[in-house]
């Protein structure tokens, strides 16, 4: 395994990377697709995202860019939180900042009262539905919503 920041190997088990110090996710949940090999997803290809079930968040920009959280049915929170089900460790994050509730067919997004808001496609949200290719702004992370081809 390589770490996601500086790309140095990283011993199987260990949860954090001897070079740069990276905490590295052990959560089966979470996908790292390197950025050389995963310039971007157009709309077409967030519509279909190979080995992945039901829906998915891709960090575009940002902390992590490149890793892939897969949203399992029911709500999944994202916070500052170590207790959120994505943890974004970033200070533009709120430790309670929204919460995703991915159903079969539907995906929504809710803000939790979040300091700086949570966006999508540019617009300021408290809550609303999303479509593969929307994207959505936590703090510094740009995810881009996308769902599997599973």
């Amino acid at each position: 395994m390589h770490c996601p920041s500086c790309n140095a190997v990283v011993p199987a088990g260990s949860n954090q990377c001897p070079e740069c110090g990276t905490h590295i996710e052990s959560d089966p949940t979470v996908i790292f697709f390197p950025l050389s090999d995963h310039p971007g997803l157009t709309a077409e290809q967030a519509s279909d995202l190979a080995g992945v079930q039901g829906f998915a968040l891709v960090v575009e920009r940002g902390p992590r860019a490149g890793m892939t959280f897969v949203l399992p049915a029911g709500s999944t929170t994202v916070g500052r939180h170590p207790e959120s089900d994505i943890f974004l460790d970033d200070i533009t994050v709120s430790r309670h900042h929204c919460r995703f509730v991915a159903g079969d067919a539907e995906l929504m997004i809710e803000d939790s009262g979040s300091t700086n808001g949570t966006y999508v496609n540019g617009d300021r949200v408290d809550r609303v539905g999303l479509e593969p290719g929307d994207e959505v702004l936590i703090g510094r992370f740009h995810l881009i919503v996308a769902r599997g081809d599973g």
